[in-house]
């Protein structure tokens, strides 16, 4: 019999909008953290920040508060995928607040970074995110 998954949908983080997720999914260990977009949850209707910087720490601050709500802790990431709109624009203005939020050389997660062509709400970046559980190997 397969592990039992588990699903989190946080009242922290933006709501699902036009599509039916969840926030994350804890499976095999892992926390399987749904790409979060620059919305701030406590308004969701308010226009996304103009600047790559503002809109990903709106992102790690959402992912925070997934992470949290799942009892989960952001730096056990062990591997995030990022989608930027404009990448040779943005790559390094995103890296800035990126390496805020990933400070430990020792245990920097395994990264994708990816330009896309559009991203939803014409959002700068998107970021989801594979996190084990503390002291998992």
């Amino acid at each position: 019999m397969p592990a039992p998954r588990r699903f989190f949908v946080s009242n922290a983080a933006p709501p699902p909008q036009s599509a039916r997720y969840a926030h994350a999914v804890e499976f095999g260990g892992l926390l399987h953290v749904t790409g979060q977009l620059p919305v701030d949850p406590d308004a969701t209707e308010a226009p996304l920040p103009e600047s790559i910087e503002a809109q990903t720490e709106l992102v790690f601050k959402n992912l925070h508060r997934i992470v949290d709500a799942a009892t989960y802790h952001l730096e056990n990431t062990v591997f995030a995928r990022i989608y930027l709109s404009d990448f040779e624009r943005d790559y390094a203005g995103f890296n800035t607040v990126y390496h805020q939020h990933f400070k430990n050389e020792q245990s920097l997660p395994g990264r994708t970074t990816v330009g896309v062509a559009k991203l939803g709400r014409g959002a700068l970046v998107e970021i989801d995110l594979v996190v084990a559980k503390a002291g998992d190997d």
